[in-house]
Formats: structure tokens, sequence, C-alpha cells
């Protein structure tokens, strides 16, 4: 029996720290960019956006199409570098365990 409570203390100790690591996430600020960063994205590791910032270029009404795609463009950019970051992050924080083949922890 005690090493069933060694490994729920554990599992414990793991959920515990995955949750610390998930909070941090929100953190942690990726910036993307579209249209050589005439409009910029910012948002966080979870993919929180923060703010956006777009060039007062684009501002004119004839460039409402071209700044459409630019700020969706910029949203897709910022959402890929915050997957790359939690998934760096939360690799530094399973790397240490010790999981079965296959195995994969919920992010």
């Amino acid at each position: 029996m005690k090493d069933l409570n060694e490994i729920l203390g554990m599992a414990t100790r793991v959920q515990e720290e995955l949750q610390r690591a998930q909070d941090n996430l929100d953190k942690l600020e990726v910036e993307g960019a579209a249209g050589g960063g005439l409009v910029k994205v910012r948002a966080s590791a979870k993919g929180r956006i923060i703010g956006v910032s777009i060039d007062e270029t684009l501002l004119a009404p004839s460039e409402k199409q071209i700044l459409e795609d630019l700020v969706t463009a910029a949203f897709n950019d910022a959402r890929k570098k915050a997957d790359e970051v939690s998934n760096a992050e939360m690799g530094k924080m399973t790397s240490g365990l010790q999981l079965p083949p296959g195995f994969k922890l919920p992010f």
C-alpha cells in the first residue's frame, strides 16, 4: 500500500507542477506580425490576445481589405508563436518525468 501512496503523491505533485506551468504560460508574451510589421498582435503563450497595433498608413478606407487580411495573418502568427512557446515550456516541465511509451499529458 505504501507504493500506491507514493505513486498517488507523485501524481499529485506532477499535477500541481503542470498547473503552475500552465499558469506561467499566461505570463509569457509573443508577438505576431504581418505586412512587414504594419500590423502586430501581442498574445500570451496560452493564446490570450493582449493587444493589437496597426500602423496608421493602413487606416485609409481603400486599405480595408488589406488591413483585414493583415490582422488575420498577425493573429495567426501570434497563435503559432504562442503554441511554440507553450510546447517548449511544457516540454521543459515534462522532460524529467518517466512516462510510459506513448503516454501523453494533456496541455
